[in-house]
């Protein structure tokens, strides 16, 4: 019968005893070394799908122009001339409803019709012109470029020249004079802007207004009537 000292696993073995089988057997091999990675790591940056993680995602367009009041031949030609008769005449719902729809919720309409309407009016009558409501309207374009990534004037012009490169490349600095850029386009083009916006945005978001919810509708019970059998 084995001793139990010799059996136990937790106890070394002793130099004199006999080897067993199992020492026999020679030692597993030594674990792989760690992957090297692809070549196509640059710097231990790794590639996914062909393109760095991190690389700048590409700048979407206007859907329309900034000229482009009386829309374009499609399903929504109707709806751009409403915003083109709505930002003539009346600015100030225009630039409520591209409030309240990039807002996605109700209130903003009166938040920043009214204050824009009293900015308007001042403006008119101690200048004879809307040179004060701009200051106040063009963040809302600052927030659609940036909700939507879409391309400044800025970086269109620099792509356009082929120069500016260093600029386009330093976000801030880019984010900079792409914000001032908005301020020039509401200051100098401010119905065309507001129309340009109003369109940008009835494209990609639906009114907060209209989201549709649906509806239980009860209908009576038709008319009635007891027959007698025969």
């Amino acid at each position: 019968m084995a001793n139990a000292e010799e059996a136990s696993p937790l106890l070394q073995h002793r130099p004199d005893t006999a080897t067993t089988l199992e020492e026999t057997v020679p030692p597993a091999a030594p674990p792989a070394a760690a992957k090297r990675p692809p070549e196509s790591a640059a710097n231990g940056v790794p590639v996914e799908c062909g393109t760095v993680v991190g690389e700048p995602v590409a700048r979407n367009q206007w859907s329309s122009g900034l000229l482009s009041c009386l829309g374009r031949n499609d399903e929504f030609w109707s709806s751009d001339i409403e915003v083109c008769l709505i930002g003539s005449m009346a600015p100030c719902v225009l630039y409520g409803g591209n409030v309240e729809r990039l807002g996605s919720g109700r209130g903003w309409f009166a938040n920043s019709c009214f204050p824009y309407t009293a900015l308007f009016m001042l403006g008119n009558s101690l200048f004879g012109w809307n040179c004060l409501a701009p200051w106040f309207s063009y963040h809302t374009r600052t927030a659609i470029r940036r909700k939507f990534n879409l391309e400044g004037s800025f970086e269109a012009v620099a792509k356009s020249c082929g120069c500016c490169r260093g600029i386009l490349e330093d976000e801030e600095q880019r984010e900079q004079i792409e914000t001032a850029c908005d301020f020039a386009t509401h200051y100098f083009c401010h119905p065309c802007s507001l129309c340009q916006e109003g369109r940008e945005l009835r494209r990609r978001l639906p009114h907060p207004g209209f989201i549709g919810k649906p509806i239980l509708v009860m209908m009576p019970p038709g008319e009635q009537t007891m027959g007698r059998g025969a």
